[in-house]
């Protein structure tokens, strides 16, 4: 199992100083997965899901009493890629106290007036939890490098027309974003960073199921037909930021998105390998501990119960 673990983990990542292009990457699961000489099918990756939940539950615990690491999970995607789905089913086996999930819209006014960093600086995970990022300080070379002139609500110096967000301005900005990763990460936060790969006809898919089916009307948005007109451009923005981003401290991982089963697997391992990876274990107790202990299960033995 664990040699999967690592087939999945290495099919999927994006060695640091590759420039990629999404065309590379197949949107659907292609069938290529093999458990001793057998293709995994949706019911199969359904049950692997769910052993992977548990053990994932497993270490969850000991992340939390080892108390040196936390974890930060970065999820990115185009519109009804199904981020939220997979989110929800990865961690439904997690204790949600040591869980939490951030899904940041458009930056609030009191944000404005701070770095494009800060509110998710503000928001990472303390030693021992998961922290979800639905959405992440990667907006910030996606949708503003779609629409540029976002970038002048951040009233930054020098930077006072459309013209000023040049090629100079992505690149310091991607530095930026490896800084601050980097920091985190030499401090004690691990960074996984997942790009949804959902194909344009799957979406379109989704976008109409969203609009036929009342139960899911709520979910659909003007606004993303909107965004789905800058396709091309978002495909160009994605590959730029991965390819400027991935590093051996914060890998992106590139997951087909089209069947959901799938993606959900894929992820779900990736995260499990990496939490293995840390070698985390309980603390252990000293003797004096131990010796406390057991006179406090005599006590508790003797006690007489009224």
């Amino acid at each position: 199992m664990k040699d999967y673990y690592k087939l999945i983990t290495d099919k999927y990542s994006v060695k640091p100083g590759t420039g990629i292009s999404l065309k590379d990457f197949d949107t659907s699961y292609d069938g290529q997965i093999k458990i001793n000489g057998n293709i995994i099918d949706k019911t199969e990756g359904q049950k692997l899901l769910e052993e992977g939940k548990e053990r994932l539950s497993e270490l969850q615990d000991k992340l939390y009493a080892h108390n040196q690491y936390s974890v930060l999970i970065v999820f990115q995607a185009m519109d009804a890629a199904g981020k939220d789905g997979a989110i929800k089913h990865i961690m439904s086996g997690l204790n949600p106290a040591g869980v939490k999930v951030y899904s940041f819209k458009s930056p609030s006014s009191t944000e404005l007036e701070h770095d494009y960093i800060w509110r998710h600086y503000v928001s990472l995970p303390p030693r021992g939890e998961i922290g979800i990022f639905n959405r992440s300080h990667y907006e910030n070379v996606l949708v503003t490098r779609v629409h540029p002139e976002y970038v002048l609500n951040e009233n930054l110096p020098g930077i006072n027309k459309v013209s000023d967000v040049n090629d100079d301005f992505w690149k310091n900005r991607y530095k930026q974003i490896n800084r601050f990763e980097k920091n985190i990460f030499q401090n004690g936060t691990i960074i996984l960073k997942f790009f949804l790969h959902v194909s344009k006809k799957e979406q379109k898919k989704r976008l109409l199921e969203r609009i036929d089916d009342p139960k899911k009307n709520w979910k659909f948005s003007v606004a993303d037909m909107k965004e789905r007109n800058f396709w091309k451009d978002y495909q160009s923005a994605y590959e730029e930021a991965i390819s400027n981003t991935s590093t051996e401290y914060a890998p992106w991982f590139i997951i087909p998105a089209d069947n959901k089963w799938f993606t959900r697997l894929a992820i779900g391992f990736i995260i499990y390998k990496q939490f293995e990876n840390l070698n985390l274990e309980y603390p252990k107790v000293s003797k004096e501990a131990l010796a406390e202990l057991q006179e406090v299960r005599k006590q508790l033995t003797d006690e007489n119960n009224d």
